[in-house]
């Protein structure tokens, strides 16, 4: 390694504060912007970095976790013993079978492809699936491998203009349901050929609410690879925006319903950024699109309706670190009127978090219960969640930790 390397915090037994600055400079964060995400001053931050103060407990940890988004709990802290993945989820056993079928180009025609109505109606069967499932990655992961192949099929038979464009829209379609199943799964490569080939069959499909889909799933990828891809995230978004804003006169509800998702998501990402009103003047403009749908309607990709705007006020309002807004937000949100079991879960999830932020954790842990019920597999897949459940583990209240305990034994992540 050239001696002007930046070290590597993997490689040797560096101090917590050592690591905490080499991941800190690596997700090109300053001090500042750290110290801000987890409550404490520059000066502090900076003598944490120093080891000019003891390491911090717990729920600073894991606080520092959370805004460096550590994917391993040992990375940080350095101890083997503390072996925890945070924001990652494990792997599914559907992972590999999926990826096979992802990453298999057959250049001859083995596959007869199928009617394009007919995987269209097998697509939307997936994704109502995927809605009403508990266990939601388990069943589309078990649907993936034959509609991804069934899809490129379709594209390399087709015979006319048409004929292809009307197929590289159900591959779009199929790579973005493989991207909801591959998100928080331990191949981030597989997540990133997924949202590149889906973007470039949306382009190629020439449809305009594929498109809007394809960049909503792109900006996601990257906001969520850390602050660095902010700027990339908001590009695609404002892009899909500029894109679809010529439409929305006279769109279809789903084409108004993408916008309005991807108005919504730069809201997202300015909250990430702690701009406050920049963050609740897209969730406005996102509020103002979803009362122009039905109060029935429901998108069968983003969720995105009248109904779940109440539950992104709550995302804003957390991520913005604002505790009372958020439980507010909280209590206003009709949980029950979303339909979609993995989205409920994520909402409750985001309740918890708002909890655990108001100094509520007992709330916070009660809360992830019901996500757990709503839907197991997007708990044990969400950082967020198992942040929460591992601090409360270790709380000095005993029915707490039991409680937190128990929930760390439901979704995999204490040994029964």
């Amino acid at each position: 390694m050239p001696s002007d390397a930046t070290p590597d915090p993997y490689a040797d037994p560096l101090k917590f504060g050592q690591r905490v600055q080499i991941l800190r400079e690596r997700r090109g964060m300053t001090r500042t912007q750290l110290a801000d995400l987890v409550g404490v001053s520059p000066h502090t931050l900076k003598k944490i970095e120093n080891g000019q103060q003891q390491a911090p407990g717990l729920e600073m940890v894991m606080r520092i976790a959370e805004a460096l988004r550590v994917r391993d709990l040992a990375d940080l802290t350095g101890h083997p013993d503390a072996h925890v993945d945070l924001f990652i989820g494990p792997g599914h056993p559907r992972l590999a079978a999926v990826k096979a079928a992802i990453d298999t180009f057959p250049l001859t025609a083995t596959v007869e492809a199928p009617p394009v109505a007919h995987l269209q109606a097998r697509l939307d069967r997936a994704w109502t699936a995927r809605h009403e499932a508990p266990n939601h990655r388990e069943v589309i992961g078990k649907l993936l491998p034959d509609l991804i192949r069934d899809a490129q099929a379709l594209v390399r038979q087709a015979d006319t203009s048409g004929e292809r464009r009307a197929a590289q829209g159900l591959l779009a379609q199929s790579y973005s349901l493989s991207q909801f199943f591959i998100a928080y799964q331990p191949d981030s490569s597989l997540l990133w050929r997924v949202a590149e080939r889906g973007m470039i069959a949306a382009q190629e499909s020439e449809d305009p609410h594929t498109i809007g889909v394809a960049a909503w799933l792109m900006a996601q990828a990257h906001r969520d690879s850390g602050p660095r891809h902010f700027d990339a995230a908001d590009a695609v978004n404002l892009e899909a925006v500029r894109f679809l804003e010529p439409l929305l006169p006279d769109a279809s509800d789903d084409v108004l319903a993408i916008a309005g998702a991807l108005e919504f998501e730069l809201g997202y990402t300015a909250a990430r950024r702690r701009a406050t009103g920049t963050a609740w003047r897209h969730w406005d403009k996102a509020n103002d699109m979803a009362d122009r749908l039905a109060p029935d309607y429901y998108h069968p990709v983003t969720s995105f309706s009248q109904a779940i705007m109440g539950a992104h006020a709550v995302t804003v309002a957390v991520e913005l670190h604002q505790g009372g807004e958020s439980v507010r937000q909280a209590a206003r949100a009709d949980t029950m009127t979303i339909k979609s079991r993995p989205r409920r879960a994520r909402h409750r999830i985001e309740e918890a978090r708002a909890y655990q932020l108001d100094g509520q954790p007992d709330v916070a842990i009660a809360t992830l219960a019901k996500a757990y019920e709503a839907a197991s597999e997007t708990i044990k897949y969400n950082g967020y969640a198992r942040r929460i459940i591992l601090e409360e583990a270790e709380s000095k209240q005993v029915d707490r930790r039991r409680r937190a305990s128990e929930l760390a034994v439901e979704i995999g992540m204490l040994a029964a």
